[in-house]
């Protein structure tokens, strides 16, 4: 898999645990007093913002991405449904290289 997509894989499911962190276990905390889910989703949720963090870098570096579009990518992270923005943006970029290097996306 390349950079690429090993980005985008990592960020859909960093953003769905971020969803899932924020939508779902935060309530079980407060609303029913269950502050295992908090806990459950947050380590889960932390470990792929982790590997999220570790691809973009990858991504950046092979890609010479500038740092104001490395910095963006990362504010995406931290903005719920942001990393969905995201993804519209690396699938067509995706999408450009197969166009021009005949790769498959």
């Amino acid at each position: 898999m390349n950079a690429l997509r090993h980005l985008r894989l990592i960020g859909l499911l960093e953003g769905l645990s971020f969803l899932a962190l924020l939508l779902i276990a935060m309530p079980l905390k407060y609303l029913l007093g269950l502050p295992i889910a908090v806990r459950v989703a947050g380590s889960v949720h932390g470990l792929l913002f982790l590997l999220f963090v570790a691809a973009l870098f990858r991504v950046a570096l092979e890609r010479d991405w500038p740092l104001r579009r490395s910095l963006a990518a990362f504010g995406a992270s931290l903005v719920p449904w942001g990393t969905f923005v995201l993804d519209r943006q690396l699938k067509r970029e995706l999408e450009q290289d197969r166009r021009v290097h005949g790769e498959r996306v």
